[in-house]
């Protein structure tokens, strides 16, 4: 089940919901290279992913920064992510494309709710200081 990005997402600053729309995307294409056995995609989707998710978490830490929020905990639960993330490559890359049918049918569920977590309960928590600012704001 594909997710949808909807105003309720928002986190009230446009480069963060932007890549957050990004996130959503990958997070769909992984789950119908998933869905159609495409290995091949599906490494390229991951590895994207992962890629982009570095460069959000280092925006999203900026951004803390400069509105001074702290945010220990969230880089804490950005660096779990990556780690699992890397994991799952490697591995995808060990077995050559070839994943069991369980993680097959659990991955786009993981992938799903951890990006819809990320969002709602962890983004959330900027978005009374980002709204101070403009939509637009970037950090110095």
């Amino acid at each position: 089940m594909a997710l949808i990005w909807t105003r309720q997402l928002s986190v009230g600053n446009e480069t963060i919901d932007s890549e957050h729309k990004n996130l959503i995307g990958m997070v769909n294409s992984i789950e119908h290279a998933i869905n159609t056995r495409d290995c091949t995609a599906l490494l390229r989707g991951l590895k994207q992913l992962m890629e982009w998710t570095q460069a959000h978490f280092a925006n999203e830490e900026q951004f803390a920064q400069s509105i001074n929020l702290p945010f220990d905990q969230h880089t804490l639960a950005h660096q779990h992510l990556l780690k699992e993330l890397l994991q799952t490559v490697n591995e995808l890359e060990a077995k050559r494309g070839i994943w069991t049918e369980y993680v097959m049918e659990h991955y786009p569920q993981f992938l799903r709710e951890w990006l819809l977590e990320h969002i709602t309960n962890e983004d959330m928590l900027m978005k009374p200081a980002l709204q101070t600012y403009p939509y637009d704001f970037k950090p110095a």
